[in-house]
């Protein structure tokens, strides 16, 4: 209830004025420091730790489907190297906004070669592997011997016959400044949430 001077009888209104004035502006700032924050936070948390990406195409089946939401580590590379198998992320560089999911399977230093019977080597051994949907049909450049630069990783998507990867020029082998993370955990559909940890092979049965 409003105060009143107790020589004139009038309301006295302006502390009450002052406080209320006084409470917006605060709270206003506070607003505006709460989404700074919020912003930041979104901004370090996609930078330096880890991005929501979608998967669009069936190259990565049976292990990734189509639709399939992904959070990608962006942290681990920074502490250690990319290892045979894991799933990584990294821009196509003949389309912009457009990353590429595949799997990792010739390591920095290796030489990398398919023969027409679907089998890879990896210095001159045949690589013990079983993520591959079918027989590789198609060798493309890894019919001839890769050798992979100190900074090169040969990628292959796990649907072997359905997927751009470094056995053709257009993508080719990727540097280690080019991935952008390794694929963490399926966040959705929620039916399929699972972490892809290294050597993931898919659904289990």
């Amino acid at each position: 209830m409003p105060e009143q001077d107790m020589n004139t009888g009038k309301e006295n209104t302006t502390g009450a004025e002052e406080e209320k004035k006084g409470f917006t502006a605060k709270d206003f700032f506070e607003i505006l420091l709460y989404i700074g924050l919020v912003v930041l936070i979104s901004v370090l948390i996609v930078t330096f730790i880890g991005q929501r990406t979608i998967v669009d195409g069936s190259s990565m089946n049976p292990t990734l489907q189509n639709g399939d939401n992904l959070i990608v580590d962006k942290l681990s590379y920074r502490f250690g190297k990319p290892q045979r198998f894991d799933i990584i992320v990294f821009p196509y560089k003949y389309k912009e906004n457009t990353n590429y999911i595949k799997r990792i399977i010739g390591l920095p230093g290796e030489t990398v070669q398919i023969d027409f019977d679907g089998n890879i080597y990896i210095d001159g051994q045949v690589l013990e592997e079983d993520y591959g949907l079918e027989t590789i049909l198609n060798p493309g450049n890894a019919v001839e011997p890769i050798t992979l630069g100190d900074d090169e990783y040969f990628v292959m998507g796990d649907n072997r016959n359905n997927s751009e990867d470094s056995r053709f020029s257009d993508v080719g082998p990727i540097k280690r400044s080019d991935i952008i993370g390794k694929a963490w955990v399926r966040i959705y559909p929620f039916n399929r949430i699972h972490t892809l940890g290294h050597g993931y092979h898919g659904e289990q049965k």
